[in-house]
């Protein structure tokens, strides 16, 4: 087989290819700095995932605003939405434990509010730009990958970033109009990057496109996760098919509920997919749900507390349920406590090493 370096080993895994021994991935930076981590578990023991997108949004007659502020003792932004229909602000600051940007006050609060958003929707234009990709490319080298990515479906964009989600369920429910018409919205400019990121599969070469969804069954529920979140997969999908770039999407939550929803679906594989402890399946149920399926395996963030002879144990679980597939490997890709990769990831390049070779698939 030769030497395989980390790019190798991770489009190995993607593509149904055989690999030297399961990839250990974070999102660049998420973890802990990339130089820090390599000085520690060694270069050729951890490859990278790098956000970015194929797209742009252009909109001539909006724009936002956005301040640094200091509130309740916390630092962060509150950033502004000027359409020609009004004005919209959103409040996040900094979480103590993590350091990351939490939502305090949402950009839409009250019905009228989607006006002024759906203005701001009705503004865009959607632009080609594949300079972020490239340039991920070029300077990931043979450590990564580009995470090419598109934005949210219309329900899961809603909630994360435009407004809280006890708001969105009785404004679906006492204004079931207005929003149909705010989703549907969102869905013509998700179509729009759609044919945007088709276009770009004939002039780059595109490992996977994710769609960055965030899916924990509690927060969607069946029936919604049919209406706004499977067509738009299955049709990016369709889309992409000719061109041999599979879907994934992110889905780190409680996925039990919707098992059945998935492995129905035209998605090729699951990024962030983060086991027990910290959500309702294993990976042993999932290898056995989505047979087809690729999972890129967040290793879960609570174990990164732990002592490193239990996080060992927690990544040979993953390995020994999933691993000899070959279509998976363990990620960083959702928040890790603040300095706990020098604990924790050493056990799991250690565990991956004892592992070794996965079978050929």
């Amino acid at each position: 087989m030769g030497d395989m370096t980390m790019k190798d080993r991770m489009l190995a895994v993607l593509r149904g290819g055989q690999v030297d021994r399961v990839p250990f991935v974070q999102y660049s930076g998420l973890g802990g700095p990339n130089e820090d981590v390599w000085g520690v578990i060694g270069r050729e023991n951890m490859g990278l995932l790098r956000w970015c997108s194929l797209h742009r949004f252009e909109h001539p007659h909006c724009r936002f605003e956005t301040q640094a502020v200091e509130h309740d003792g916390l630092r962060g932004q509150r950033r502004a939405l000027i359409t020609p229909s009004g004005t919209l602000a959103e409040l996040r600051l900094r979480t103590p434990s993590l350091g990351s940007l939490a939502a305090r006050e949402h950009f839409v609060k009250v019905p009228d509010d989607y006006r002024v958003l759906m203005a701001y929707l009705r503004d865009i234009t959607v632009v080609e730009d594949l300079d972020p990709v490239r340039r991920a490319v070029e300077e990931l080298g043979d450590d990564g990958l580009p995470l090419a990515a598109v934005p949210r479906t219309p329900y899961q964009q809603l909630w994360i970033e435009w407004v809280c989600l006890a708001d969105l369920c009785l404004h679906l429910a006492d204004e079931p109009d207005l929003l149909a018409e705010c989703t549907d919205l969102m869905g013509r400019v998700l179509r729009q990057v759609f044919r945007v990121v088709r276009a770009a599969a004939e002039k780059i070469d595109l490992p996977f496109i994710d769609v960055p969804d965030n899916i924990t069954a509690a927060a969607i529920g069946r029936r919604y996760f049919q209406t706004y979140c499977l067509p738009h997969y299955d049709e990016l999908a369709d889309l992409l098919a000719d061109a041999g770039v599979p879907v994934f999407v992110h889905m780190d939550g409680d996925l039990m509920a919707l098992q059945a929803d998935i492995a129905g679906s035209r998605v090729a594989g699951l990024d962030s997919f983060t086991p027990a402890p910290d959500n309702d399946m294993r990976v042993a149920e999932a290898v056995a749900m989505w047979p087809r399926m690729v999972l890129l395996v967040n290793f879960p963030s609570s174990v990164h507390l732990a002592s490193p002879e239990a996080i060992y144990r927690q990544a040979r679980q993953i390995l020994d349920e999933g691993g000899h597939t070959g279509r998976l490997w363990i990620q960083v890709s959702e928040d890790v406590p603040p300095g706990r990769w020098r604990v924790s990831y050493p056990p799991i390049v250690r565990a991956i090493g004892d592992f070794g070779r996965p079978r050929a698939p």
